[in-house]
């Protein structure tokens, strides 16, 4: 595609999760801060929050990434499961003795052995949840119940929540108000600012392998309008236009294919798409007292 083109070694705005285009902007890293202290001492429940495609995937997998040594980890990236379901998940997952025979109180004796075992070993049980906001509330309570488990000093698995929005409106009903208490610690994921937009830009088109000074200033800042700052869109949305260039055969992208790219996109934003209009327009005068 346009790999030789700019100079790339791999695509910089790939939809797929890679912790190597990871940028700690700030709302990100004290979300991962705030993850990494509190399972450090072995806090219960911690929720993180943020809208569709700001990132909490990839900081899952940062997370887990970081979670070595005395850490058993086990990730649901599909949370949508029965509780029978997400007990046999876990009891694989640490290893415990598992048949899908098993009668319930026996499968959570197994589970309690296991947990108990890796305990007495120094290891730390975490259980991550990618989109939990979409866990049945049955399965819910079960993973409260699961919790329950402890020694006198800690709990023996702690679990990581992270959803979109609708999570907080999940976890506000009055039935799941004893899970909602556990919840010792919570941040949201902020969309980029937009010089955070900048920045991030950047950084994935250095880690790429190209020039980071490959889309003009006019260019970059139409697409903090369009995007947003929910890095998705900003990868969507960077993608297209760096076609746009290569198509034209241009060697840097200006303001018309960022405005394309946004004309494109159907999840940009209102305002941004405004833009995109008046610049396709023929109205290139760029916010700097320049032309685009």
């Amino acid at each position: 595609m346009y790999l030789n083109h700019f100079g790339f070694a791999e695509l910089p705005f790939s939809l797929t999760p890679d912790t190597q285009f990871f940028l700690n902007q700030q709302s990100h890293r004290d979300a991962l801060n705030t993850m990494l202290v509190a399972l450090q001492h072995c806090e219960g429940f911690i929720k993180i929050v943020g809208e569709v495609g700001t990132g909490k995937t990839l900081l899952c997998r940062i997370l887990l990434a970081r979670l070595k040594h005395r850490f058993v980890t086990a990730y649901i990236p599909n949370p949508y499961l029965t509780p029978d379901e997400l007990k046999a998940f876990v009891a694989q997952e640490i290893g415990a003795q598992y048949d899908p025979a098993m009668q319930t109180h026996v499968l959570l004796t197994s589970i309690y052995h296991k947990l108990m075992q890796l305990a007495h070993n120094g290891k730390q049980v975490v259980l991550v949840v990618d989109e939990a906001q979409a866990m049945p509330r049955e399965t819910i309570e079960s993973l409260r119940l699961l919790t329950n488990l402890e020694t006198e000093k800690r709990k023996l698995l702690q679990v990581v929540m992270l959803g979109q929005p609708e999570l907080d409106h999940l976890l506000s009903r009055p039935d799941l108000r004893q899970l909602k208490q556990r919840i010792i610690f919570s941040e949201y994921l902020h969309p980029f600012s937009s010089r955070g937009v900048r920045e991030y830009i950047r950084h994935r088109l250095d880690a790429a392998g190209g020039r980071g000074d490959i889309f003009t200033p006019p260019a970059l800042w139409l697409l903090s309008r369009g995007a947003g700052g929910i890095p998705r869109l900003i990868n969507i949305i960077a993608h297209k236009a760096l076609i746009s260039a290569y198509g034209r055969g241009l060697f840097r992208v200006g303001i018309m294919q960022v405005a394309k790219a946004i004309a494109d996109t159907a999840e940009t934003r209102w305002t941004g798409k405004l833009l995109a209009w008046y610049c396709r327009m023929g109205a290139h005068v760029a916010p700097f007292g320049g032309r685009a």
